[in-house]
């Protein structure tokens, strides 16, 4: 059986490997496909399919994982084969990463105020067209002995209510959605139990977002047990839902996570990837 990450970052977010090194991985890994689904943006995308082109054996799906709002709750929705040219989709991205940058501005501020140096420059650490998350502020904190792990960082400093925290431009599920059905790709709600959702808030939030042109939701995941990856699959059959899953791998920022496998344990089948081409071809 061939297997198959559909959800992993790079450099061009917040992953410690490029575009390049991701595709690599993935076929070191025996994956037959893999989508790269870094955060509000598609920057790595062109890279990433060129490199699988020039080593041939691995097939790169076109992705992005977008952050919005549901109420309070922040919640990500994967976009999978997104036209990752088309201009409409990259203006509205570009706006989304200018609000993101104006928030890390503040962010780093804060730090800075409350005693705690730090700069634009070390969050890029190098990789000037990355887009900086959270993530970014931790590796800093802990490179600079702030913190000792990333987990302190989040808990003390960056987590909702720390005092350095800042909430990111707020778009909501339904936005971010459009934005992805227009761009031709197609929505899916990454990794439900997460956001610490029980199953009836889940199935809840998928009422909300059906109706929207939601089109599936993760159903492997790396943190996921099978009693868990079970119940979400009978939620998404139940609902008529494409079922997805992927490692969220990011390299060194999460160093136990590992691409096609995760902590070990996940296989995702390409079969899942067969049933959302068929679907694509159904509703064009």
């Amino acid at each position: 059986m061939n297997y198959i990450d559909l959800h992993t970052h790079s450099t061009a977010s917040d992953g410690s490997f490029t575009p390049e090194e991701v595709v690599d991985l993935a076929k070191q890994a025996g994956l037959s496909s893999f989508a790269l689904t870094d955060h509000d943006t598609v920057k790595g995308i062109e890279q990433a399919l060129n490199h699988a082109k020039e080593i041939g054996g691995i097939n790169v799906i076109p992705g992005t994982e977008l952050s919005c709002y549901e109420d309070e709750r922040e919640i990500h929705i994967v976009g999978l084969f997104v036209d990752h040219k088309n201009e409409e989709f990259l203006d509205a991205l570009k706006k989304m990463e200018q609000a993101r940058e104006l928030r890390n501005e503040q962010m780093v501020k804060k730090f800075v105020d409350g005693g705690i140096p730090l700069t634009i420059d070390e969050l890029k650490h190098g990789n000037p067209g990355s887009v900086i998350t959270r993530a970014h502020f931790a590796r800093v904190l802990v490179e600079k002995g702030v913190c000792k792990d990333k987990a302190e960082a989040f808990d003390k400093y960056l987590g909702i209510n720390c005092p350095f925290y800042l909430p990111k431009p707020k778009v909501t599920p339904e936005y971010v959605i459009g934005l992805i059905n227009a761009a031709g790709g197609t929505a899916i709600l990454a990794h439900p139990y997460s956001y610490k959702l029980s199953k009836s808030q889940v199935e809840e939030l998928l009422d909300k977002l059906i109706p929207a042109g939601l089109a599936g939701m993760e159903c492997y995941y790396s943190t996921y047990d099978n009693g868990q990856t079970s119940e979400l699959r009978s939620i998404a059959y139940n609902k008529n839902l494409l079922v997805s899953g992927g490692s969220d791998f990011h390299g060194a920022i999460k160093p136990d996570i590992s691409i096609g496998t995760g902590w070990g344990n996940l296989r995702v089948p390409e079969k899942l990837l067969d049933n959302i081409v068929e679907y694509r071809k159904n509703i064009k």
